[in-house]
């Protein structure tokens, strides 16, 4: 049966001044709004995720944790990297012998041990510290009105708290989020005053505000002492090194294990030693899979906390690496590589430049969705899940212990000319699918240079984690040519023809910045309240 082409039509936005793309358009007007204040992209990424907490909680929220990637004029090519991915708590240990001893073999959504200490504060206030502009609470002023306020409920938020409706109707921060005691209608006025309260403590008294204090003690309390006062006094951002890599004439660069950003890089580099076919031709859409199937083949047995990891990060993107797994692919076949686990996950992913050069690529998280579904009382925000990225199989580099951090899906890109100026950021939600998206939009922009509507409008590809002796299935968004179908089928991958474009493998967001200074951005076609802004 054919599947009817939907088309999709993103706007493409383009200018010599300061962009945004986010997946809501109040952040990107946040963005776009502390750029024209004299903030610049750093401020701008800060303000733009601080309203995606308080507008689209489905996604990211404080919470949650963060990376981010910055190039600007001073930072010398290499872009300054900052994980802000909290740890385990001073519990996980105790809590990983209970879930063992119950015979539960995956730590569950909504407990104690799904929680680590969120790392999203810390990195606001690190970035703020050391590269904003303006003052942390001048980058707050949007997402705390909208939290006092009140803003509509758009209709990924309705749809997502109805689901857990049952499960989050008891917690103390979900009443805003449930107005008249029910999952809040598209477009309904939602209002949030105790998050807009904690927002507001923090940009007048800074990190004790959050880790500290009332909202640290309740924190503390929503999850069983798992996480204590001490914990919470750890700082969780850290600067570290890039990981970067040369492709289609410039350099990506992503944020290092614990994330798995290394998988999509380590394709696009498989791809280009292979040598890219055209973007329409099956042989190219057999390669693209194969490179990240090969390139995702062992992310369970080597990701994990860096300290605990027996492989290097360059080792993850070498040129030896890079050799072997081509020499494993086959132009006729899917290969027999494998893995064994998989998480989806809710994540905003936004990106800004301003018009001094400087280029922000930041992600932002719950996890799962509204995260554990755990919240802190009294201070209006819902705790994420990060600790899933954990494993129970005792000796594992990524076993669940006390102060170490979980592989994390999080995978934003920053690209870089071979004179070290910006020339693209790229990068989505979509859990452990997140290289594979990064592999597909940026081989077309990167490496046919298509405008980023054209590339943002092309039909996606999803495949699982590659398991062992689970052969290839690939599912495809509609508009997929009959013969790039029958090309796959011909090469023995399982293809399942999807009915509808699929909101879950985004949105994505690019920003591509061309040899004159102009740059060129598009959201996100298949998320309705996607943006993108030019001043």
């Amino acid at each position: 049966m054919t599947r009817p082409l939907i088309p999709l039509r993103p706007t493409e936005v383009s200018g010599f001044g300061g962009v945004a793309v986010t997946p809501h358009h109040l952040a990107t007007q946040a963005a776009m709004a502390t750029l024209a204040r004299g903030g610049n992209a750093v401020d701008a990424a800060i303000a733009a995720n601080a309203v995606q907490g308080v507008v689209a909680p489905e996604t990211c929220g404080i919470g949650g944790d963060l990376f981010a990637l910055i190039v600007a004029p001073e930072t010398g090519g290499a872009p300054k990297t900052l994980n802000a991915s909290g740890r385990a708590g001073s519990g996980a240990a105790r809590l990983a012998e209970e879930l063992r001893s119950a015979g539960i073999a995956e730590i569950p959504q909504r407990h104690p041990a799904a929680v680590t200490v969120p790392g999203c504060v810390d990195g606001w206030l690190e970035l703020s510290r050391t590269m904003g502009r303006l003052q942390l609470g001048e980058a707050l002023e949007p997402a705390i009105r909208l939290a006092r306020e009140g803003f509509p409920a758009s209709r990924e938020l309705a749809a997502s708290f109805a689901a857990r409706h049952d499960e989050l109707m008891t917690e103390p921060s979900a009443a805003p989020l449930y107005p008249h005691g029910r999952p809040p209608l598209e477009g309904e006025r939602i209002r949030r005053p105790e998050l807009a309260a904690t927002l507001e403590a923090i940009a007048e008294d800074g990190r004790v505000a959050f880790y500290g204090g009332r909202v640290g003690e309740a924190l503390v309390d929503a999850v069983d002492g798992n996480i204590t006062l001490d914990d919470l006094a750890r700082v969780q951002a850290e600067w570290v090194e890039p990981l970067g890599l040369g492709l289609f004439g410039c350099k990506g660069w992503t944020v290092p294990p614990n994330s798995q950003g290394y998988i999509g890089l380590l394709a696009l580099g498989i791809m280009q030693r292979i040598g890219l076919a055209p973007p329409d031709d099956p042989e190219g859409w057999h390669l693209a899979i194969e490179a990240y199937r090969l390139a995702a083949s062992d992310r369970d047995d080597l990701l994990a906390d860096p300290e605990a990891m027996t492989t290097g990060p360059e080792a993850l993107v070498s040129e030896d690496r890079i050799e072997q797994l081509a020499d494993a692919y086959s132009p006729d076949r899917p290969a027999d590589v494998g893995t064994s686990r998989r998480a989806s996950g809710g994540t905003a992913f936004m990106c800004v430049t301003d018009p001094d050069g400087m280029g922000v690529s930041l992600i932002q998280s719950n996890f799962h969705g509204i995260g554990s579904g755990i919240s802190v009382d009294g201070a209006g925000f819902f705790l994420h899940d990060r600790g899933r990225g954990f494993t129970l199989e005792r000796g594992h580099p990524n076993e669940l212990a006390p102060g170490k951090r979980p592989l994390h899906t999080l995978s934003p890109t920053i690209w870089t000319t071979e004179s070290g100026g910006l020339a693209a950021i790229i990068g989505t939600r979509g859990g452990f699918m997140q290289p594979q998206l990064i592999a597909q939009l940026a081989s077309r922009v990167m490496g046919h240079d298509a405008a980023p509507a054209v590339a943002m409008a092309a039909p996606r590809w999803m495949v699982p984690l590659p398991r062992l002796g689970a052969g290839s299935r690939v599912d495809l968004e509609p508009g997929v040519t009959e013969e790039i179908v029958a090309g796959l089928e011909r090469r023995g991958h399982a293809v399942e023809r999807l009915d509808v474009p699929q909101a879950g493998w985004g949105p994505m967001s690019v920003i591509r910045i061309g040899a004159d200074g102009l740059r060129r951005a598009a959201a996100d076609p298949r998320v309705d309240t996607a943006s993108a802004a030019v001043g």
